[in-house]
């Protein structure tokens, strides 16, 4: 049986090995954390992430994890409705997408990925690789040596196996930090997205009145804290925003907040070499305002093991893997940064021309540049 190492047990990750594992792959999966904790608020699962599961026989716990929904509506930070789009119109055009907390997807991932018969082991850092002919060793820290078929990189930004292979360049930064979190509010509110200057808050429900939120603010990279603490500074920056953004954010214990410079990087020519390849953030991270990470990460990992299927040449198989998923990743990833840059306009002209065009688009174009993101069956 041909088998795979994993490197990385986040969401891509752990796709990647219940996809592997319902191949006919064996796949183990090598997490540095002691535990598998994923750090984070809330997730949508969109469409086209949706339909990727359904393939892998996956979508029916990620449903009983969350709470199916669509709709969309951006508004001011006055509360203003820029741009609305019927949860209908949306429904019958795409599909419903899934919202759940990171947590809990990570569990549902887990759990069929144990049911799968495949592993993770925790608290095993790999450093590198080495590629000997017919196999791949990953090198651990402890100096310990796994073997197999093919290794795949799913460590994220920061990813070990990425340096390796194509050197250490640094992440390119959005010009932007973004703060998440998780809050019950004791009663349920429409969900939404305001665009400020230089700032956006977004809001999702969980239902039984549990959201999670999202803010963001132009900032130099590496900034910090304010000396405030974190609730403080988003108070500050929010608490003149319509309702209920002041009140969700009073609603969120100040443990709970976390914060992240955002940062994407240029698509890559080429995602491995030989009997490696990348998933997910390690081959293509990408900004988080169309909310496509961790779903083109499980895309990826539905189409790495179609290509894998059969049985083949691996090596063969990783490069059509590549192949299929370049040119899909570098648009998502294009938009999302344009995307960014629009919404998080500071200049007071700029923002009420932004205002403007969001007012007048018609929903047959908003429907239009959703269909190019959403509109993928792997």
């Amino acid at each position: 049986m041909t088998r795979a190492i994993i490197v990385g047990g986040g969401i891509g990750g752990l796709t990647a090995a219940v996809a592997l594992r319902r191949a006919g792959v064996e796949a183990v999966v090598f997490e540095r954390a002691g535990d598998l904790r994923e750090i984070g608020a809330g997730i949508s699962i969109w469409v086209n992430a949706m339909k990727a599961l359904e393939g892998l026989g996956l979508a029916e716990a990620v449903r009983a994890a969350g709470r199916e929904e669509i709709g969309g509506e951006v508004r001011t930070a006055g509360g203003a409705t820029l741009s609305r789009i019927p949860a209908r119109t949306l429904e019958e055009r795409f599909g419903r997408n899934v919202i759940l907390t990171r947590p809990d997807l990570q569990r549902a991932l887990s759990a069929a990925l144990e049911e799968a018969g495949g592993s993770v082991r925790t608290g095993t850092e790999c450093v590198g690789f080495r590629q000997e002919g017919s196999d791949v060793a990953a090198l651990l820290a402890d100096g310990r040596e796994e073997r197999g078929d093919l290794l795949v990189g799913a460590d994220g930004l920061s990813s070990v196996v990425r340096r390796q292979l194509f050197g250490d360049e640094r992440p390119r930064y959005a010009g932007f930090t973004a703060w998440r979190a998780l809050a019950d509010l004791g009663r349920d509110a429409d969900g939404f997205e305001a665009w400020g200057r230089g700032s956006v808050f977004g809001l999702v429900g969980l239902g039984r009145g549990r959201f999670y939120w999202y803010g963001t603010r132009n900032a130099p990279e590496e900034q910090g804290d304010s000396e405030a603490g974190r609730k403080a500074e988003v108070l500050e920056l929010f608490g003149g925003w319509h309702e209920p953004v002041p009140a969700v954010i009073r609603a969120t214990p100040e443990a709970g907040i976390l914060r992240n410079d955002v940062f994407d990087r240029e698509p890559l020519k080429t995602w491995g070499e030989g009997r490696v390849t990348l998933l997910g953030d390690a081959a293509h991270p990408m900004t988080p305002n169309l909310g496509q990470g961790a779903c083109q990460a499980i895309e990826d990992a539905a189409e790495l093991a179609g290509c894998l299927r059969d049985g083949g040449d691996v090596v063969r198989a990783l490069r059509l893997y590549e192949d299929r998923r370049r040119g899909r990743t570098a648009e998502v990833a294009r938009r999302s940064r344009l995307l960014g840059r629009v919404v998080q306009l500071e200049n007071p002209l700029l923002c009420a021309a932004r205002n403007a065009a969001a007012r007048a688009m018609p929903v047959r174009l908003q429907l239009r540049q959703l269909e190019a993101v959403l509109a993928h069956g792997t």
